[in-house]
């Protein structure tokens, strides 16, 4: 059905990082106006939208933070928490 072709061509993963919230409202809306789509799947579409968004956001972000954490190590570049530990133990020594 063409429908489901356009709501699963939507939420395709390239789509998620470009389409935003406002823009598949709009293309909802005028799904809804067409009469093509129901108020009801076109606010589940767009709630499947900003689901799916999120969790493409958090997966961008782990592994942002993965590869980051690999580069450091990499460089042999210390952690922050490493830097914290070092300052600790130092502060340590210091004491009389």
């Amino acid at each position: 059905m063409m429908l489901e072709y356009m709501r699963k061509m939507a939420l395709a993963g390239a789509g998620l990082a470009i389409m935003t919230t406002e823009k598949i409202q709009e293309i909802m809306d005028e799904l809804v106006k067409k009469g093509e789509m129901t108020e009801k799947e076109a606010k589940e579409t767009v709630d499947e939208f900003v689901e799916k968004s999120k969790k493409a956001k958090k997966d961008l972000e782990e592994k942002m933070e993965q590869f980051v954490t690999g580069f450091l190590n990499r460089m042999n570049i210390p952690t922050r928490k490493e830097l914290d530990d070092i300052k600790e133990r130092l502060a340590r020594l210091e004491k009389p």
